[in-house]
Protein backbone atom coordinates (compact mmCIF):
# COMPACT_ATOMS: atom_id res chain seq x y z
CA UNK A 1 0.00 0.00 0.00
CA UNK A 2 1.38 3.32 -1.20
CA UNK A 3 1.25 6.18 1.66
CA UNK A 4 2.21 9.28 1.40
CA UNK A 5 5.55 10.03 3.11
CA UNK A 6 5.65 12.88 6.35
CA UNK A 7 8.14 15.27 7.04
CA UNK A 8 7.30 17.05 10.45
CA UNK A 9 9.56 19.56 12.59
CA UNK A 10 8.95 20.15 15.90
CA UNK A 11 10.41 23.46 16.67
CA UNK A 12 9.97 22.51 20.24
CA UNK A 13 9.86 25.57 22.94
CA UNK A 14 11.97 27.73 20.15
CA UNK A 15 11.16 30.82 17.78
CA UNK A 16 9.50 33.94 18.87
CA UNK A 17 7.30 35.24 16.34
CA UNK A 18 9.81 36.80 13.84
CA UNK A 19 12.19 33.77 14.08
CA UNK A 20 9.67 32.19 13.34
CA UNK A 21 8.29 33.46 10.50
CA UNK A 22 12.02 33.93 9.29
CA UNK A 23 11.90 30.08 9.44
CA UNK A 24 8.56 29.06 7.72
CA UNK A 25 9.97 31.43 4.90
CA UNK A 26 12.87 30.13 4.63
CA UNK A 27 11.13 26.82 4.13
CA UNK A 28 8.01 27.43 1.78
CA UNK A 29 11.11 29.41 -0.57
CA UNK A 30 13.41 26.40 -0.44
CA UNK A 31 10.50 24.52 -1.84
CA UNK A 32 8.43 26.80 -4.01
CA UNK A 33 9.40 24.84 -7.65
CA UNK A 34 8.79 21.50 -6.28
CA UNK A 35 5.94 19.95 -7.58
CA UNK A 36 3.23 19.45 -4.46
CA UNK A 37 2.83 15.73 -5.71
CA UNK A 38 6.26 14.92 -5.92
CA UNK A 39 6.85 16.43 -2.24
CA UNK A 40 5.94 14.30 1.16
CA UNK A 41 3.37 15.76 3.71
CA UNK A 42 5.55 18.82 5.11
CA UNK A 43 4.19 19.76 8.58
CA UNK A 44 5.45 22.22 11.08
CA UNK A 45 5.07 22.54 14.68
CA UNK A 46 5.82 26.12 15.96
CA UNK A 47 5.20 27.02 20.06
CA UNK A 48 1.48 28.00 20.55
CA UNK A 49 2.36 32.00 20.22
CA UNK A 50 3.59 31.28 16.76
CA UNK A 51 1.02 29.51 15.21
CA UNK A 52 -0.94 33.14 13.77
CA UNK A 53 2.13 33.92 11.94
CA UNK A 54 3.26 30.69 11.02
CA UNK A 55 -0.58 30.06 9.86
CA UNK A 56 -0.41 33.36 8.04
CA UNK A 57 3.01 32.89 5.74
CA UNK A 58 1.62 29.45 5.05
CA UNK A 59 -1.54 30.95 3.74
CA UNK A 60 -0.08 33.50 1.74
CA UNK A 61 1.89 30.90 -0.59
CA UNK A 62 -1.61 29.24 -1.09
CA UNK A 63 -0.11 26.05 -2.42
CA UNK A 64 -1.00 23.91 0.11
CA UNK A 65 2.62 22.49 0.60
CA UNK A 66 3.02 22.86 4.20
CA UNK A 67 0.75 22.36 6.69
CA UNK A 68 0.30 23.72 10.23
CA UNK A 69 0.59 21.48 13.43
CA UNK A 70 0.45 22.83 17.12
CA UNK A 71 2.73 20.55 19.76
CA UNK A 72 0.19 19.81 22.18
CA UNK A 73 -3.16 20.60 23.27
CA UNK A 74 -5.78 19.77 26.35
CA UNK A 75 -8.50 17.55 26.03
CA UNK A 76 -11.20 20.14 27.78
CA UNK A 77 -13.31 22.45 25.11
CA UNK A 78 -13.23 25.51 27.54
CA UNK A 79 -13.26 26.07 31.57
CA UNK A 80 -10.89 26.64 34.48
CA UNK A 81 -7.68 25.02 33.04
CA UNK A 82 -4.84 27.79 33.52
CA UNK A 83 -2.15 27.39 31.20
CA UNK A 84 -4.48 25.41 28.66
CA UNK A 85 -5.00 25.49 25.02
CA UNK A 86 -7.91 23.63 23.49
CA UNK A 87 -8.25 22.04 20.56
CA UNK A 88 -10.81 24.89 19.43
CA UNK A 89 -8.45 27.21 19.49
CA UNK A 90 -5.91 25.69 17.47
CA UNK A 91 -8.03 25.14 14.87
CA UNK A 92 -8.59 29.01 14.91
CA UNK A 93 -5.23 28.42 13.23
CA UNK A 94 -6.53 26.33 10.23
CA UNK A 95 -3.67 23.80 12.25
CA UNK A 96 -4.32 19.89 10.42
CA UNK A 97 -2.01 18.02 13.43
CA UNK A 98 -1.37 18.19 17.29
CA UNK A 99 1.47 16.04 18.16
CA UNK A 100 0.37 14.18 21.66
CA UNK A 101 2.43 11.88 23.91
CA UNK A 102 5.88 12.96 23.38
CA UNK A 103 8.27 11.37 25.60
CA UNK A 104 9.24 15.17 26.97
CA UNK A 105 5.54 15.66 27.98
CA UNK A 106 5.26 12.60 29.67
CA UNK A 107 8.76 12.61 31.39
CA UNK A 108 8.91 16.33 32.43
CA UNK A 109 5.48 17.11 32.56
CA UNK A 110 3.96 13.57 34.05
CA UNK A 111 1.42 13.01 31.21
CA UNK A 112 -0.03 9.45 31.41
CA UNK A 113 -1.29 7.38 29.18
CA UNK A 114 -4.97 8.18 30.22
CA UNK A 115 -4.31 11.59 29.53
CA UNK A 116 -2.82 11.21 25.82
CA UNK A 117 -5.94 8.89 25.12
CA UNK A 118 -8.73 11.37 26.09
CA UNK A 119 -6.29 14.03 23.79
CA UNK A 120 -6.53 11.69 21.10
CA UNK A 121 -10.46 11.00 21.13
CA UNK A 122 -10.88 14.66 21.72
CA UNK A 123 -8.73 15.67 18.39
CA UNK A 124 -10.13 12.79 16.40
CA UNK A 125 -13.75 14.11 16.78
CA UNK A 126 -12.83 17.84 16.22
CA UNK A 127 -11.63 16.71 12.71
CA UNK A 128 -7.52 16.92 12.95
CA UNK A 129 -4.81 14.53 12.90
CA UNK A 130 -3.07 13.31 16.50
CA UNK A 131 0.35 12.49 15.63
CA UNK A 132 0.84 10.06 18.91
CA UNK A 133 4.53 9.65 20.08
CA UNK A 134 6.04 6.47 21.55
CA UNK A 135 9.20 5.04 22.41
CA UNK A 136 11.30 3.51 24.91
CA UNK A 137 14.03 5.16 27.44
CA UNK A 138 17.25 3.46 27.57
CA UNK A 139 16.73 1.24 30.53
CA UNK A 140 13.55 -0.39 28.92
CA UNK A 141 15.69 -0.92 25.99
CA UNK A 142 18.32 -2.80 27.78
CA UNK A 143 15.96 -4.68 29.77
CA UNK A 144 14.10 -6.38 26.57
CA UNK A 145 10.82 -4.72 27.13
CA UNK A 146 10.71 -2.08 24.26
CA UNK A 147 8.12 -4.25 22.08
CA UNK A 148 5.62 -4.40 24.78
CA UNK A 149 6.36 -0.94 26.60
CA UNK A 150 5.71 0.69 22.99
CA UNK A 151 2.43 -1.72 22.16
CA UNK A 152 1.03 -1.22 25.55
CA UNK A 153 1.29 2.68 24.62
CA UNK A 154 -0.31 2.31 21.62
CA UNK A 155 -3.23 0.01 22.97
CA UNK A 156 -3.80 2.36 25.68
CA UNK A 157 -3.29 5.81 23.41
CA UNK A 158 -6.19 4.38 20.94
CA UNK A 159 -8.61 2.72 23.80
CA UNK A 160 -11.51 3.62 22.43
CA UNK A 161 -11.20 5.02 19.04
CA UNK A 162 -12.79 3.52 16.02
CA UNK A 163 -11.30 1.14 13.53
CA UNK A 164 -11.59 4.06 10.94
CA UNK A 165 -10.38 6.44 12.42
CA UNK A 166 -7.41 4.58 13.31
CA UNK A 167 -6.49 4.36 9.88
CA UNK A 168 -6.14 8.27 9.99
CA UNK A 169 -3.99 8.86 12.97
CA UNK A 170 -0.24 9.26 12.79
CA UNK A 171 2.34 7.62 14.87
CA UNK A 172 5.73 8.85 15.70
CA UNK A 173 8.16 6.09 16.60
CA UNK A 174 10.82 8.04 19.37
CA UNK A 175 12.97 6.18 20.97
CA UNK A 176 13.64 8.10 24.12
CA UNK A 177 17.67 7.31 24.04
CA UNK A 178 18.14 9.37 20.53
CA UNK A 179 16.63 12.35 21.38
CA UNK A 180 18.99 15.21 21.33
CA UNK A 181 21.32 12.73 22.09
CA UNK A 182 22.92 12.31 18.64
CA UNK A 183 22.30 8.74 18.76
CA UNK A 184 20.26 7.50 16.20
CA UNK A 185 18.29 4.22 16.29
CA UNK A 186 19.80 2.11 13.23
CA UNK A 187 17.68 2.05 10.35
CA UNK A 188 16.60 -1.82 10.20
CA UNK A 189 15.87 -2.27 14.16
CA UNK A 190 13.73 1.35 13.80
CA UNK A 191 11.55 0.02 10.69
CA UNK A 192 11.46 -3.46 13.05
CA UNK A 193 9.86 -1.65 15.84
CA UNK A 194 7.72 -0.02 13.45
CA UNK A 195 6.75 -3.05 11.81
CA UNK A 196 5.66 -4.04 15.45
CA UNK A 197 3.82 -1.11 15.78
CA UNK A 198 1.75 -2.11 13.05
CA UNK A 199 1.05 -5.24 13.88
CA UNK A 200 -0.48 -4.12 17.38
CA UNK A 201 -2.43 -1.52 15.09
CA UNK A 202 -3.94 -4.48 12.87
CA UNK A 203 -5.03 -6.02 16.75
CA UNK A 204 -6.74 -2.93 17.43
CA UNK A 205 -8.45 -1.66 14.31
CA UNK A 206 -7.26 -4.36 11.38
CA UNK A 207 -4.84 -5.00 8.99
CA UNK A 208 -6.64 -2.90 6.33
CA UNK A 209 -6.89 0.30 8.63
CA UNK A 210 -3.27 -0.42 10.05
CA UNK A 211 -1.37 -0.18 6.92
CA UNK A 212 -3.24 2.96 6.42
CA UNK A 213 -1.45 4.57 9.33
CA UNK A 214 1.50 6.70 8.82
CA UNK A 215 4.36 5.57 11.29
CA UNK A 216 7.13 8.06 11.49
CA UNK A 217 10.36 7.69 13.17
CA UNK A 218 11.68 10.59 15.31
CA UNK A 219 15.15 10.68 17.09
CA UNK A 220 18.20 12.79 16.03
CA UNK A 221 16.79 12.91 12.19
CA UNK A 222 19.23 14.55 10.21
CA UNK A 223 19.85 14.64 6.36
CA UNK A 224 22.67 12.58 6.30
CA UNK A 225 20.28 9.64 7.91
CA UNK A 226 16.72 10.16 6.01
CA UNK A 227 17.64 8.71 2.65
CA UNK A 228 18.80 4.91 4.29
CA UNK A 229 15.59 5.71 6.90
CA UNK A 230 12.91 6.23 4.28
CA UNK A 231 14.43 2.66 2.11
CA UNK A 232 12.90 1.03 5.13
CA UNK A 233 9.65 -0.68 4.26
CA UNK A 234 7.44 0.63 7.39
CA UNK A 235 9.14 3.97 7.94
CA UNK A 236 6.40 6.48 6.15
CA UNK A 237 8.77 9.65 7.47
CA UNK A 238 10.02 11.67 10.29
CA UNK A 239 9.47 13.73 13.91
CA UNK A 240 12.59 16.00 13.22
CA UNK A 241 13.24 18.11 16.10
CA UNK A 242 16.55 19.84 15.99
CA UNK A 243 17.52 19.70 12.60
CA UNK A 244 14.23 20.80 11.79
CA UNK A 245 15.38 24.47 13.16
CA UNK A 246 17.24 25.74 10.12
CA UNK A 247 15.29 25.76 6.74
CA UNK A 248 18.50 24.52 4.95
CA UNK A 249 18.78 21.17 6.84
CA UNK A 250 15.33 20.54 7.20
CA UNK A 251 14.78 21.28 3.65
CA UNK A 252 17.65 18.71 3.00
CA UNK A 253 15.35 16.36 5.24
CA UNK A 254 12.38 16.92 2.80
CA UNK A 255 13.92 16.15 -0.22
CA UNK A 256 15.58 13.58 1.03
CA UNK A 257 12.30 11.86 1.31
CA UNK A 258 11.42 12.35 -1.70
Amino acid sequence: MSRRPIIAGNWKMHNNREESKKLVCGIKEAIKDIDKDALPEVVVAPVFTSLGVVADEIATCGCGKIKLSAQNCYYEAKGAFTGEISIDMIKDFDAKFIIIGHSERRQIFSETDEMINKKAKAIIEAGLTPIICCGETLEQRELGVTDSHIASQIVKALDGVAPTDVANVVIAYEPIWAIGTGKTCDSAEANRVIKGIRATLAQIAGKENADKVRILYGGSVKPETIKEQMAQSDIDGALVGGASLKADSFVEIIKGAM
